[in-house]
Order: structure tokens, then C-alpha cells, then sequence
């Protein structure tokens, strides 16, 4: 396979994008962002880390969920791929666990929110807000899944237009590459299926704010640029479809 970038991820457009809505290129509003801020080599078997026991002690009020999810983990990683459901929102298959790692609050629009305060929560939210952002329904409310700062206050007051994109993505794989009680950096492997299954990684840094892990970006782009992946290797490979 070749290591270009797929097409969506070659600009800075969309790199400054990405930083809204994950892969926010692919389900059309890059333009709305640009307004506001004028492999095929078999998979290497990712090294197995350990995940210390959930702490069963009571949990702070700014720790808990919001929602009443269980579990806290103030440190820790995920080893294999978690079991669970998958739901099609919008174009994307997301996990469903929603008395455990989330969401907790499911809407019928496909709009979800509330996961759990432990790094398998983080990973749930993290797949799950691009796949909220899929569905043009949810465009609007989108500022309520990021971290707070200007960039949500800015997509607050200025909604974005409810497009659709060309592209489509997958969930193939993911890494924790750090977690704590208060931030945690999850990368994730996207096939693009609408160009033949290109790998993107995309890590996402999400904050624990109010309750819920939310999306952090800045007026900058995203803390990490989207890059092109030849395969797995060193991912956990976890896919819905």
C-alpha cells in the first residue's frame, strides 16, 4: 500500500478541521472551521500492558460520571479489545456499552454522551464523537462533546452547516499512547472504506470535564496531526464491521 496520506488528510485545512470533529473532513464541514480560524504487511501484535483493578473506593464528585457509569482509574491501559456491542451512528460503527464503559446517555438521533472514568471510557468517547459527528442531525450540537475553550465557545455561537462528506470511516485498531484521571491521548486506527481501506492513525487528546471525557482542540489544530498507517502493527486491531 502506499504511505501517501489519503486525500482528505493532506491539508492544513483539514488537519486544523480534524481538531473539531475527529476526522471532521470526511463528513463535510471543513468549511465551517476555515470561517472561524482565517499498509498491507501483516500486523505486529501490539506488546501487552498491564490494567491495574478499578478502584473501589468512593470517587470524588469531579470524578464521577454524570451519568452514574461505574468504575474510576486514575492510571492505567488497555491490553486487548474490550467487548462490546456495536451500533451504526451515523456512518460509523460505535461501541455501546452503556452500563459500563459508555455511553450512558443515548439519544434516538444518534447523539451520545457519558462515559466512564477509566481508559476503556476514554476510548468509547473517543470513537464515539466521530461517529456523532457523522450524522448531520447532531452538527449543530456538536460543542457539547469538546473540552472547554475557544474553539467550543466559537462552534457554539456560530453553528456549523449541517453537510455531508464524501468519505466514510471505519474503526480498525487502537492505542491508549497515555492515560490519567484527568487527560488521556487515544489513537486510533481509521480505515477510510471509501478509498479502499487506507489506514489513518488519528490520536485524540480528551479532558475529564463536568463528568464526561470531552474532545480538546485549540484555535491551533489538534495536538497531533493525522498520519498514514502501512498497517497494525503496534495497534490492537478492533473493528465493529
Amino acid at each position: 500500500m502506499s504511505t501517501d496520506t489519503p486525500r482528505p488528510f493532506r491539508s492544513r485545512g483539514f488537519i486544523v478541521a480534524a481538531a473539531v470533529v475527529g476526522l471532521i473532513a470526511v463528513i463535510g464541514v471543513v468549511a465551517l472551521i476555515a470561517g472561524l480560524f482565517n499498509g498491507d504487511d501483516d500486523a505486529t501484535p501490539p506488546t501487552p500492558t498491564s490494567t491495574p483493578a478499578e478502584s473501589t473506593e468512593s470517587v470524588a464528585e469531579g470524578a464521577a460520571s454524570v451519568c452514574g457509569l461505574p468504575g474510576y482509574s486514575d492510571s492505567g491501559a488497555i491490553d486487548s479489545p474490550p467487548e462490546t456491542e456495536w451500533e451504526l451512528v451515523g456512518t460509523v460503527a460505535a461501541p455501546t456499552d452503556p452500563d459500563g464503559a459508555g455511553p450512558g446517555k443515548l439519544e434516538s438521533n444518534g447523539f451520545r454522551s457519558c462515559y466512564a472514568h477509566t481508559p476503556e471510557g476514554a476510548l468509547f468517547a473517543a470513537i464515539g464523537y466521530v461517529a456523532v459527528a457523522s450524522d448531520t442531525r447532531n452538527t449543530n450540537r456538536l460543542y457539547e462533546l469538546l473540552a472547554d475553550g475557544e474553539v467550543k465557545d466559537q462552534l457554539e455561537a456560530t453553528p456549523a452547516p449541517a453537510e455531508a462528506g464524501a468519505d466514510r470511516l471505519q474503526v480498525a485498531g487502537f492505542k491508549i499512547n497515555s492515560y490519567n484521571a484527568e487527560e488521556a491521548v487515544i489513537d486510533i486506527a481509521w480505515s477510510v472504506t471509501s478509498q479502499g481501506g487506507a489506514l489513518v492513525s488519528l490520536p485524540t487528546v480528551l479532558k475529564w470535564q463536568d463528568g464526561d471525557w470531552k474532545v480538546e482542540i485549540g484555535t491551533q489544530g489538534p495536538a497531533f496531526a493525522p498520519s498514514p498507517l502501512e498497517n497494525l502493527g503496534g495497534y490492537i486491531p478492533w473493528a465493529g464491521v
